[in-house]
């Protein structure tokens, strides 16, 4: 197994370096699109020349059941429609087929030849219509190098049959959206939210069954999660329903083909919109919401919301719309629904523009179930540490033990390993530990049991909560961390410490000398 992954990570890491020495004049979020697009149609093209080998053989094999000895009936069914759309596999045309455009790729006409595949491909599978980029005969784009990309896109193999598993794709075009995300900068936060708080998202609520449901989905990130903790579970993928909703049309059509790819059904409505003026699902009730909204928007349109249904704990102000997405995703939670969110720091204390009191007003109706306090540069979108609101509907019979009248405040301010000069991301164990904390306060036996840990976790009354202003920062609450005694006498602590300051205070002058006279030597008085 590590063997695969260290593979599949070479070949993620070498296909990246690849394509980004391509990319030319273009900036990354043009880029992102040419490359995933390309990446996309080669994985398409893969799977269905896989099945149509697969066939061939079956068809000239007088030992199987599904032997034809006439070639001309053979051939019919190699280009049967039927045969790859019973296998959840795209049926690609002649022109879109990877051999014709490799064939090709010298050629000045690459980008329209490109174009025309994406557009019959999308002719022919009614789920991509208009999801395909169609913009590589653009001025901007270098044939050449389009070219270049095609060649060496085509020494790649997508499909199980090359690499013994199922999802080397989908590992290839998530890393390639960590990195754009990475190379994008703040505006990363439209498509891509870090694998690691998603994962932990998705291991506290747990979304085994029902539907679930992103208001401000991204790249779908949060449902490839689900789908894949749903399968590492034992059950089947259609056992939940994904709904969710993009503002970005570009955002929405990476989506699309990112769920695709994966094979996830998912209704996205039939195009991008804003989710506060164009709500695509109104009357969705949700089992479980997952969701990284953006942070702090300014201009959201609340001006003309005012009256909203949703705004059941208040009218969030036009200025700001993180508590519009809080009471938009209560709104839409089921009689028994849970939802995980990730949101800035602010959320939790502050008290501007009526925001106090909406939160406030969320607190005494019981809907906190839980406050995580995250660590620093986890985002590519920001350096700044962020925090996870997790609600629950329904806290008497939502788990294992009655938590009405009760919040969990977890501090995981600590937690996070450095993998960058600027990026730091979540453990498994770290994840782990946080879930865990989270399953045992709400009564599951598989956690083990429950205790308040002085400076990472503490379970929370909600006169505590009224005594701290309806302040949700979980440091106010978790303490701090208990030291382990040494043993060293109080009186024989100081002396030493003392002495030791005194040391270094003659150290320093001794080190402020030297440092004058290097300045004089260098002719600065």
């Amino acid at each position: 197994m590590a063997t695969k992954n260290t593979k599949t990570k070479s070949l993620e890491a070498s296909l990246w370096e690849a394509a980004d020495k391509l990319r030319g004049n273009l900036e990354a979020a043009e880029y992102k699109h040419v490359v995933l697009g390309l990446v996309f149609l080669k994985y398409v093209t893969d799977a269905f020349g896989t099945r149509r080998k697969e066939l061939e053989r079956l068809v000239s094999d007088p030992n199987s059941t599904e032997y034809i000895k006439n070639e001309g009936r053979r051939a019919k069914i190699l280009e049967s429609r039927d045969e790859y759309s019973a296998e959840n596999i795209f049926w690609v045309p002649p022109p879109a087929r990877w051999e014709f455009l490799i064939s090709n790729a010298k050629q000045a006409n690459i980008g329209v030849l490109i174009d025309k595949a994406m557009d019959a491909i999308e002719k022919e599978n009614p789920k991509l219509r208009g999801v395909l980029p169609k913009t590589y005969a653009r001025a901007e784009i270098d044939k050449r190098k389009l070219g270049e990309l095609v060649d060496m896109l085509g020494n790649i193999g997508f499909t199980s049959v090359d690499h013994g598993t199922d999802d080397v794709l989908g590992r290839v075009y998530e890393y390639f959206l960590g990195r754009f995300a990475s190379a994008e900068g703040r505006g990363a936060g439209e498509f891509y939210t870090p694998r690691s708080v998603v994962k932990l998202l998705v291991e506290m609520l747990e979304p085994f069954k029902g539907r679930v449901y992103d208001p401000c989905c991204g790249s779908g990130g949060m449902f490839v999660q689900s789908a894949d903790f749903v399968k590492a579970h034992g059950g089947q993928r259609n056992d939940i329903s994904i709904y969710g909703q993009e503002f970005v049309a570009t955002t929405w059509r990476l989506c699309k083909m990112n769920l695709a790819l994966r094979g996830v059904e998912a209704n996205l409505s039939d195009g991008s919109a804003d989710t506060f003026s164009n709500d695509r699902h109104p009357d969705l009730r949700a089992n479980f919401i997952l969701a990284n909204p953006p942070f702090n928007v300014s201009d959201w349109g609340g001006e003309h919301l005012k009256d909203d249904q949703r705004w059941r704990y208040g009218t969030p102000p036009p200025t700001n719309a993180n508590f519009a997405w809080v009471e938009h995703m209560i709104h839409h939670l089921a009689p028994s629904g849970t939802a995980g969110f990730v949101l800035a720091n602010g959320s939790m204390t502050t008290n501007q523009s009526g925001e106090g009191e909406i939160r406030r007003k969320i607190i005494e109706a019981d809907l906190v179930d839980c406050m995580v306090a995250l660590p620093g540069q986890l985002f590519y979108t920001t350096q700044i540490p962020v925090c996870l609101w997790f609600l629950a509907k329904n806290k008497k019979n939502g788990g294992k033990r009655d938590r009405r009248g009760e919040v969990l405040f977890i501090d995981g301010r600590k937690l996070g390993t450095m993998i960058g000069r600027a990026q730091k991301e979540l453990t498994d164990e770290d994840i782990q530990k946080v879930s865990n904390t989270y399953h045992a306060w709400r009564g599951e036996p598989k956690a083990g049991e429950y205790s308040d840990m002085p400076g990472f976790c503490k379970s929370a009354t909600l006169n505590e909560i009224s005594n701290h202003e309806h302040v949700l920062t979980p440091g106010r609450y978790v303490g701090a961390e208990d030291v382990e005694e040494d043993g060293e006498a109080f009186d024989q602590k100081m002396k030493r410490l003392v002495s030791l300051f005194h040391d270094q205070q003659v150290e320093a002058k001794k080190l402020d000398a030297k440092i004058e006279i290097s300045l004089r030597e260098l002719g600065y008085e």
